[in-house]
């Protein structure tokens, strides 16, 4: 029994680190990204910012009742900005870019 205690614990670690960069993911997709360019940009932003940061984000879920085809990038900056923290803003910013540049 207590040599099955390792590798279980090993992949439920592995499974903590995934669940943060799936959730930015997720979200991001749910917020009209592709999946190419909301993958991009949750590896650079769970890299860049903690997990208090992370929850934060969570903020922007009003997102999902608009419809992302007529949201102007300077509205997103503005409810980005609304979260009062510069950290967050650079990083959501420098990342929607260089993914956009990248896909």
């Amino acid at each position: 029994m207590m040599r099955w205690a390792g590798p279980i614990l090993v992949v439920m670690m592995l499974s903590a680190c995934a669940t943060p960069e799936t959730r930015v993911r997720t979200a991001l997709m749910d917020a009209g990204l592709s999946k190419p360019i909301a993958s991009c940009m949750a590896d650079r932003m769970v890299d860049r910012l903690s997990l208090i940061q992370l929850n934060k984000l969570s903020g922007l879920k009003k997102l999902r009742d608009k419809d992302v085809r007529k949201l102007s990038v300077d509205e997103f900056l503005k409810r980005t900005r609304s979260l009062q923290d510069p950290e967050i803003l650079g990083v959501v910013s420098s990342s929607g870019l260089i993914c956009a540049v990248k896909a």
